[in-house]
């Protein structure tokens, strides 16, 4: 049976106790609808509750939660009770609350969530056999230090990790700590593998289809915009300073955003996935459609992430061309991507990563 997460806003009045009474209704006579009501997450600061049920479908979790207290869900996605469980650490009650006659869980779903992307800065002499093992010193790296800030790991691949976390103090140490010892082992081993770490908070269930998909995408943005640095949004960046009012912040490998900042790369990057596969556009295009001068856009780019608007175009072209060559040969990868011919595009490929995108494919492709 499908596994549904639903999200309730309430109203002032309505506490951590109203909440687990509503919750004890439900699960009297969720029988008749079918449903199985696993357990719920209240957030009094933010107003929120979320409930995970098994339910036939979203209409019974409706007509159930109408019959047994009158409080319909604002909004209700479907989720793998695997991935909820990665992100928010339990599926059911916990234990010391089933001890009780009131199951009352004061327990907010709010969640720092934390990208890394994994980059190669050049693969000029890198030896393909020395690259699966590099990268598995890397991997070995962030899950230990993930496991020492009481993280969870979501979801892991090659070049990419997401990460969960209920504390977002120890969200920010960690993707500090992952940084560093990444940096470290890039000098020292085969391969230039660069990361690029991006942090983020929100709740599990918003206006999207997936379940922390707006908070997962803005931390997606930062990796994708900034080269080799952590950045926090101002959500976190504004959570971790009321946590540690004496503790510096910024430092020359750690970006914190402020509120104009990060609308501005939420803007930035809404255009760049439209438009990044289209060859005729450029910095002009941007800068019409963001409604900023071209000079102000080149200055707020330049002050942001170190690079000009037609730069960041290429160097997000070329990363998404790394991933097409794994399928495509060069010619198809260099139109997929934007780029006006061929010839332009290997050359480009190889000012970035010191290879042709031929000896790519002839190498490192299985």
């Amino acid at each position: 049976m499908p596994i549904y997460m639903d999200r309730h806003d309430i109203p002032q009045e309505i506490t951590a106790v109203h909440v687990a009474q509503m919750h004890k209704e439900d699960l009297k006579i969720e029988h008749l609808y079918g449903c199985k009501g696993m357990t719920y997450w209240c957030d009094e600061k933010r107003r929120t509750a979320f409930c995970l049920i098994q339910a036939p479908n979203k209409k019974a979790i409706q007509d159930m939660h109408n019959h047994a207290h009158g409080e319909v869900p604002h909004r209700i996605i479907e989720v793998e009770g695997s991935i909820v469980e990665s992100f928010l650490g339990r599926i059911e009650d916990p234990e010391k609350s089933k001890k009780t006659e009131l199951n009352i869980i004061n327990d907010p779903a709010f969640r720092t969530i934390m990208v890394i992307a994994l980059k190669i800065g050049s693969l000029k002499g890198v030896d393909p056999l020395h690259l699966p093992k590099d990268i598995a010193n890397s991997h070995s790296s962030i899950i230990g230090v993930t496991e020492k800030y009481f993280g969870r790991i979501v979801k892991q691949q090659s070049d990419y990790f997401l990460l969960s976390f209920n504390s977002v103090t120890n969200a920010v140490h960690c993707a500090r700590e992952i940084y560093a010892n990444l940096n470290s082992l890039s000098m020292t081993s085969n391969t230039d593998i660069q990361s690029s770490i991006g942090l983020h908070a929100g709740v599990p269930v918003t206006e999207k289809d997936g379940i922390f998909e707006d908070t997962i995408k803005m931390a997606e943005r930062f990796c994708a915009l900034v080269d080799d640095k952590v950045v926090l949004s101002p959500e976190v960046r504004e959570l971790y300073e009321s946590e540690n009012l004496n503790q510096k912040l910024e430092n020359k490998n750690l970006t914190a955003l402020k509120v104009d900042e990060g609308k501005f790369i939420n803007l930035f990057m809404d255009i760049m996935e439209k438009e990044w596969t289209n060859a005729a556009f450029n910095a002009d295009g941007f800068s019409k459609k963001m409604g900023y001068s071209k000079s102000q856009l080149y200055r707020k780019m330049i002050a942001l992430t170190g690079k000009s608007p037609n730069r960041l175009i290429k160097d997000y072209r070329l990363e998404m061309a790394l991933q097409l060559l794994n399928r495509n040969n060069v010619s198809e990868t260099a139109f997929s991507t934007g780029f006006s011919s061929a010839s332009y595009f290997s050359k480009c490929f190889m000012d970035h990563f010191g290879i042709l995108p031929s000896k790519y494919i002839q190498n490192f492709v299985d």
